[in-house]
């Protein structure tokens, strides 16, 4: 590369702080562009879906590639930027670095969702955050109504993510349990995976960054439980002086820390994968099952069901003798349940 990536964000969206911290690893040179995807730069090429974060990479002939998602793009970045990669090479390691990042990016959003808009301080709270994040020189009353409008159409949609009167406390407990859990295995090694950050830490930064940053009722649960994951966050806000060897990453023997989390993904996040699925196969619009002891329901996320897919496909693309170590490790997790 001749020129910096340059990648498309807001501060107020998870998956930005997830790709911000993970270049800054990896020490790949980019150039952040502070907006919205509604109203991307000019000159730049639109991708297919207007997401954030946007990524250009940079193609032989010159021109742009807009690409969002920011799993398939980190991969991406792992075969085109060789060191300091946030994959592990074990497949074990690396089916439990997939499995974790996807509860992050699409469990832990529903709490990011949730504590956002549910209450009517963290919604007064954000809407100007956002606004002024995407145009800082923008008049305080137009500001004020476009947070207004903003924070309506966001509250509107709360039940879009699966927030509503009869999930809420479901993802209230959830995000005490996990962390709980986050703390435990940063006292152990330092990162979720071992004593080197994953794609997985990057992931759960990302939600965190708004959970236990922006958010005040969040915020305040991880001042008071865990002070630790909140300290953490700022670290892993710029890792690029961490210097990784191979060695750093969890052996065999001792991806047996993950059981508390995996646990947890299996208590909360696989059940929804799989009822979601069964919606999804089934032309219903709406989801409707059991999670943790409580009622579930929400409409049907497709894209959701396609993670379930993905991870299946993972699994099954292990040699044998992998499949069966992982098979061990989910063991009685409930994420035992995700794999075909």
């Amino acid at each position: 590369m001749t020129e910096p990536l340059r990648l498309l964000g807001a501060p107020g969206s998870p998956y930005t702080r997830k790709m911000i911290a993970l270049l800054r690893y990896r020490r790949i040179p980019h150039a952040i562009l502070w907006g919205s995807h509604m109203q991307p730069p000019e000159g730049l090429p639109a991708p297919k879906v207007k997401l954030l974060p946007t990524v250009y990479f940079p193609l032989a002939d010159g021109t742009l590639e807009p690409a969002v998602d920011s799993s398939p793009i980190i991969r991406r970045l792992e075969k085109e930027h060789g060191g300091r990669e946030a994959i592990p090479a074990d497949p074990v390691l690396a089916f439990l670095n997939h499995l974790i990042e996807d509860y992050a990016d699409e469990w832990l959003t529903k709490a990011m969702f949730h504590y956002r808009w549910a209450f009517a301080e963290d919604a007064a709270n954000a809407a100007p955050l956002l606004v002024f994040w995407m145009a800082p020189t923008m008049h305080a009353e137009t500001a004020a109504q476009t947070a207004d409008m903003f924070a309506d159409r966001q509250i509107s949609r709360l039940h879009v993510v699966g927030s509503n009167d009869t999930t809420g406390e479901t993802i209230e407990h959830s995000y005490r349990r996990f962390l709980a859990v986050l703390d435990a295995l940063i006292t152990e090694r330092g990162y979720v995976l071992g004593a080197r950050p994953s794609s997985a830490d990057f992931a759960i930064h990302g939600q965190l960054a708004q959970l236990a940053v922006i958010e005040p009722t969040s915020t305040a649960i991880a001042a008071q439980t865990a002070p630790r994951v909140r300290a953490w966050l700022d670290r892993v806000e710029d890792l690029s002086g961490v210097e990784p060897t191979t060695a750093d990453w969890f052996s065999r023997d001792e991806m047996t820390a993950l059981r508390p989390l995996l646990c947890e993904i299996g208590r909360v996040y696989a059940p929804f994968l799989i009822a979601n699925a069964k919606a999804v196969m089934a032309g219903s619009e709406i989801v409707q099952t059991e999670i943790d002891g409580r009622a579930w329901t929400q409409p049907v996320f497709p894209y959701q069901a396609k993670c379930l897919q993905w991870i299946r496909e993972a699994f099954a693309a292990l040699g044998t003798d992998d499949q069966a170590a992982v098979r061990t490790l989910l063991d009685h997790t409930g994420c035992e349940a995700l794999l075909p």
